[in-house]
């Protein structure tokens, strides 16, 4: 009698543990379909805003397709392969680490092959290499010195020595002039642009970014900062005999890529309007895109009439 019970009492046990694990097998398919459909969702409806904007932009500007840029800082890698899997592309980080861990992810290089990552972080010299290395690397958007692009163009040129394929590049200037921003002094881009054309040979100048001050308010007009670049493309393709429509601009993000983009981006970086808000467990101070000011109905009424041009 006393087997029997114990018997029984082993196979009830395994009864609750099968339950147990089905039960959250599905509550992890749930969770993952919920978040495919709300993924899927916030990006096609930032798709049609990119597009909408681009439609209202001023003929006078270079019609170049605007990129969006996916922008998956500390979300994971689930998240990257559902926005791939609705048709996105191009996706940005902020940090080298997090860059090379999503990048080597087993389940993204298996799901994603053409993925095309873009940093969009400060860039020390000392993790050149190791950004470097990123499978599918497509673009570094913030060279933001002489020094740094010679760095990354040795390097590009050891790492690839087999290829004879350049590395898109971006020079970052610090439109706002805040000491907490990172970029080249705008007096300084022409130089920088000649040299990276002249003497770094593995390095594709591709265009200028920038990040400009957090929260300005479109009620105020124009944001000076997306100004500021369009005046420093002007002045590098006027100097350096370069087509405008060759020199990309990267400016824009969650709260002001609309705007961005009627006045002349052609790349902007959307992260916590696709993915959500972002959760940062070491620190108490939110995300800059979060602490941005939204734009008042009054000021989004005023810049759709806004007409913008090269200065």
């Amino acid at each position: 009698l006393v087997d029997n019970f114990l018997q029984i009492d082993f196979y009830f046990d395994r009864l609750i543990t099968l339950l147990l694990l089905t039960h959250g097998r599905w509550i992890e398919g749930m969770w993952k379909v919920g978040m495919s459909e709300e993924v899927g969702k916030a990006l096609q409806a930032v798709v049609d805003r990119v597009n909408q904007a681009a439609a209202r932009r001023p003929k006078t500007l270079p019609a170049v397709p605007p990129r969006l840029v996916a922008v998956s800082k500390t979300k994971p890698p689930d998240m990257v392969i559902e926005a791939y899997r609705k048709g996105h592309r191009n996706f940005g980080e902020n940090y080298v680490n997090e860059l090379v861990d999503k990048a080597s992810n087993p389940q993204i290089l298996e799901s994603c092959p053409d993925i095309e990552w873009h940093f969009i972080g400060h860039l020390q010299k000392n993790n050149v290499n190791k950004l470097l290395g990123v499978p599918n690397l497509f673009m570094v958007e913030t060279v933001d010195s002489v020094k740094l692009a010679d760095k990354v163009n040795s390097s590009w040129l050891r790492l690839r020595t087999a290829s004879t394929q350049t590395l898109k590049i971006m020079v970052q200037i610090n439109t706002s002039g805040e000491e907490s921003k990172h970029g080249l002094p705008p007096g300084e881009t022409v130089n920088t642009v000649k040299h990276i054309l002249s003497k770094c040979s593995a390095l594709h100048f591709s265009g200028l970014m920038t990040i400009g001050r957090y929260g300005y308010d479109l009620a105020d007009g124009p944001n000076p900062d997306f100004q500021a670049l369009l005046s420093r493309r002007q002045e590098v393709c006027a100097s350096l005999q370069l087509p405008l429509e060759d020199v990309e601009l990267s400016m824009g993000m969650s709260t002001d890529f609309e705007h961005a983009i009627e006045v002349g981006s052609t790349n902007v970086r959307v992260g916590s309007t696709i993915f959500g808000n972002r959760d940062y467990p070491n620190t108490p101070t939110p995300s800059p895109e979060r602490k941005s000011k939204v734009p008042t109905e009054e000021a989004a009424k005023k810049m759709e009439r806004l007409t913008v041009t090269e200065q």
